[in-house]
């Protein structure tokens, strides 16, 4: 009997350019569960899992997840947003950074979602796109909520710890951008200092009502799972009251102790409790989904 094992393939899209010229790109991967020797006889339902802020698709339990969700049956996309400022690891495109706007990470998931459909991802054959799930952690969570409220191909959708606001910033941050057209965002982990430009907050006054969170997960119909730490911060908890009572026809999961990451950190050790149960209330909700 044929064993089954997780075939795992990279891609590459091209993004278009900064003002500068310099190119941009979505550097993701591709998970399935395989049998040796053999084609899936039934394709599989897709799930896009898109990094918060500071993130990206080799963070921590990124690929831990991805492949917990590949053995449980998915087609599994991890992806870079092309300005997140990493090429391969610790934020090696820094400059890159400075210039990710909202506005930037919904073009990069619309072209990785255009390229699912267009079938030029790897292993497109496996991948049941009437089935297109999204998962987002973080600030990934509250532009999944944007990008599912204007893209009806998406049929069911998570938040792992999502933002609730488009503006990650405090009123005394964006003085400072908006006076000297960049500020700078610590990375505790790296002791980076991150640029953050002026144009992230024209990004933000262009698109005032298209990037109210709260108002977009108002309106969404599909299933909604949001998952949220009580251990997460005060800001984030404080926006996740606002989207629970926004939206209260999307039934909310609690993880007890968990904090922003489940207790997951960077370099990847080890999985937690509180990852273990954001992974099995994430994947019961997309059984019933698929159940429907």
């Amino acid at each position: 009997m044929n064993q089954p094992f997780i075939t795992y393939e990279a891609f590459h899209l091209e993004a278009g350019h900064l003002a500068s010229g310099e190119p941009l790109q979505i550097r993701g991967d591709i998970r399935v569960l395989r049998s040796e020797g053999t084609y899936a006889k039934d394709r599989k339902p897709v799930l896009l899992i898109s990094h918060g802020f500071k993130g990206f698709k080799d963070w921590g339990f990124f690929p831990y997840i991805a492949a917990r969700f590949a053995e449980a049956g998915y087609y599994v996309a991890t992806y870079n947003f092309s300005c997140n400022g990493v090429h391969e690891s610790d934020f090696d495109e820094l400059e890159k950074f400075g210039f990710n706007t909202t506005s930037r990470e919904q073009q990069d998931l619309d072209l990785v979602l255009k390229s699912l459909l267009a079938q030029k991802l790897p292993l497109a054959e496996e991948a049941d796109t009437e089935r297109i799930y999204l998962l987002g952690h973080s600030r990934g969570g509250g532009g999944g909520i944007i990008f599912a409220a204007e893209h009806p191909e998406v049929k069911a959708l998570v938040t792992w710890n999502g933002s609730a606001y488009a503006d990650l910033f405090d009123s005394a941050f964006k003085a400072q951008v908006l006076e000297h057209g960049v500020g700078f965002v610590t990375n505790a982990r790296t002791k980076q200092e991150m640029p953050i430009r002026a144009e992230f907050y024209s990004d933000l006054e262009t698109n005032g009502n298209r990037f109210d969170i709260v108002q977009r997960l108002a309106e969404l119909t599909i299933p909604v799972l949001q998952v949220q730490g009580d251990q997460d911060s005060p800001r984030l908890l404080a926006g996740f009251e606002a989207l629970r009572t926004g939206a209260p026809q999307h039934k909310p999961v609690i993880i007890e102790g968990g904090n922003h990451t489940f207790g997951s950190i960077h370099p990847y050790r080890s999985t937690t409790p509180h990852l273990e149960e954001a992974i099995r209330v994430t994947q019961q909700f997309l059984t019933n989904v698929n159940h429907r």
